[in-house]
């Protein structure tokens, strides 16, 4: 029996309050590397002055290891023109070139599809070893196969998925741990070009409706039935809901008991917890939990979302990207099924009070062990400051470091002017993208351009990258748990598909660790119920841990 050692309540506080102090606030930077890294992508919503109520949800982007090199490539999602003008808007697919620049491939690809996209997921779906990616759509969703070598196959028709709705972000996941991915597509409300609707601002002129113009629809979750093929089992799992009008969806564990959960985001209708009920069906709790109003009781405009262990209490919390006005929510999981805004009394609460959060998430960004939190913000409405002139179409993102004591302070206007640039912000995701260590972050714009943001300073600490590969569990190991304890405490995380907005994050999981020199044990909870744990595993290397095998040894490699 492998001896644990155990941590007080003293100690964890103990060690917050070190890690907070021992980071230096100074040094780290997010240096715009778009144009230097060979990225020109920009987006096209489409727009015409019509005020199509599409045109105000797009973009997002995924990063991805297209090719199988072991290096973060992109995936950035396009619309189009609703009426041909003789051009063509193409998602793009930007290899990683080990070098800190990426080249255009998506020219022969498979993905130069025309498409009204939205968003990307990408997973594993058929467990070949090869990642595949789902990109949702006005007009119809895709799923495209990874062939090898950076190609891709439309599959859609043969894998028996049809969503033709409104779908904006999307998760896999293996819900019934039976081995295979299943798919959950959040989708938005019932729209087209013959019933779009007048609405205005000013009384004259046409704007952008808000979704309570126009009626839910429901979410769609795909059971993976083997052989590549899924069916749609959204209302025999509990999960077809009619009223909603979901735009962000994270799977997590909220209460612990191994399955995975799911929370889904609605603009202006309650948000949804759906508990895994271990039967292939789940139950919704969104209101006894707290989590689908505001704390005074109003359905909220909410776009992304995300989740993490920010106090290490040993328990995934949420985080919620609002509507302008409604600030950030920051739900604390505590720990008997019901979740606690804390934003209303923190300074995340106070400085986005006037942002429109889309992607939003919890990373490590200056890698002290403590998870800080990223919010892309932008609004739908160019003519907003016309009716409320302290909100912004444009608007910065806003970086909040965790100072311990589940508190954060703004950090944004620290970490470089590139940063602080007003921009209509939608999709946001991150990765290591040049292997340095420390994580980098990727947003997309409405209407505009791609940014990648280049995290200069991150790894002055130490640090650990893990990626997880199932031999009976599903090939990515989503829904693994990795639990690492170092000198300083222990943390957690749990390899998972979508959050944010439209978007999603490498698969990889990052650990900060300060300045501690080694770390004691690694330990991972896979779906299929085994068990992997390693001791005395050394620092600042990427390590791919295989289910019964432990560290792969052509996968470990430290920091270029």
């Amino acid at each position: 029996m492998v001896k644990r050692v155990s941590l007080t309540a003293a100690s964890v506080a103990a060690w917050l309050a070190v890690a907070a102090a021992q980071t230096p606030k100074p040094g780290v930077t997010f240096t715009d590397a778009t144009a230097a890294a060979g990225i020109k992508f920009t987006h096209n919503s489409g727009r015409a002055a019509k005020k199509f109520l599409p045109e105000t949800l797009g973009s997002g982007g995924s990063f991805i290891d297209a090719d199988g090199d072991g290096w973060q490539d992109l995936v950035l999602v396009n619309s189009k023109d609703w009426q041909p003008r003789g051009r063509r808007s193409l998602s793009a697919l930007y290899r990683n070139n080990r070098n800190g620049t990426f080249s255009n491939v998506t020219a022969g690809s498979g993905l130069d599809v025309e498409m009204y996209g939205m968003g990307a997921a990408v997973g594993d779906y058929d467990n070949d070893g090869r990642d595949d990616v789902y990109i949702t759509a006005l007009e119809g969703d895709r799923l495209f196969h990874n062939e090898g070598a950076g190609k891709f196959k439309d599959v859609t028709k043969a894998s028996g998925i049809a969503n033709a709705n409104f779908s904006t972000s999307a998760a896999w996941l293996d819900y019934d741990k039976d081995g295979r991915l299943d798919l959950f597509v959040a989708n938005y409300v019932q729209w087209d070009e013959k019933s779009d609707l007048w609405c205005s601002l000013d009384g004259v002129s046409k704007s952008y409706c808000t979704p309570e113009s126009y009626k839910g629809t429901s979410s769609k979750l795909y059971h993976s039935l083997g052989g590549g093929r899924f069916e749609d089992v959204s209302e025999k799992a509990g999960v077809g809901d009619a009223t909603s009008k979901s735009l962000g969806i994270t799977v997590f564990d909220y209460n612990g008991d191994g399955w995975s959960d799911m929370f889904v985001a609605n603009d202006t209708q309650p948000n949804k917890l759906y508990r895994n009920n271990k039967n292939g069906t789940f139950t919704e709790e969104g209101m006894s939990a707290g989590v689908a109003y505001s704390e005074d009781g109003v359905a909220r405009g909410a776009m992304g979302v995300d989740t993490g262990d920010y106090d290490r209490s040993g328990r995934p919390h949420l985080l919620v990207g609002n509507f302008s006005n409604q600030m950030l929510g920051l739900y604390h999981n505590e720990g008997t099924g019901l979740f606690v805004d804390e934003a209303p009394t923190s300074s995340v609460g106070r400085a986005s009070l006037l942002s429109l959060a889309f992607g939003v998430f919890f990373f490590d960004y200056d890698l002290d062990g403590m998870l800080d939190i990223l919010a892309a913000n932008g609004h739908i409405e160019e003519e907003i400051a016309s009716v409320q002139p302290k909100v912004q179409y444009k608007q910065p993102p806003l970086l909040f470091r965790n100072t311990g004591k589940k508190s954060f302070e703004n950090a944004s206007a620290a970490v470089g002017s590139a940063f602080a640039r007003p921009i209509v912000a939608r999709g946001a995701a991150y990765a290591d993208y040049d292997r340095d260590g420390d994580l980098d972050v990727l947003m997309t714009t409405n209407h505009g351009p791609a940014y990648l943001y280049r995290n200069d300073g991150g790894n002055q600490n130490n640090w650990i990258s893990i990626r997880t590969r199932g031999t009976k569990s599903n090939r990515n190991g989503i829904g693994a748990v990795v639990r690492i304890q170092s000198a300083g405490g222990r943390q957690w995380s749990t390899v998972r598909s979508g959050s944010s907005y439209c978007s999603q994050s490498d698969l990889a999981l990052s650990f900060g660790l300060g300045k501690d020199p080694v770390i004691a044990s690694i330990d991972v909870e896979w779906p299929s119920g085994a068990k992997d744990h390693l001791t005395n595993v050394p620092i600042k290397q990427f390590i791919t841990i295989e289910e019964g095998k432990g560290i792969a040894p052509s996968a470990a490699g430290t920091a270029q």
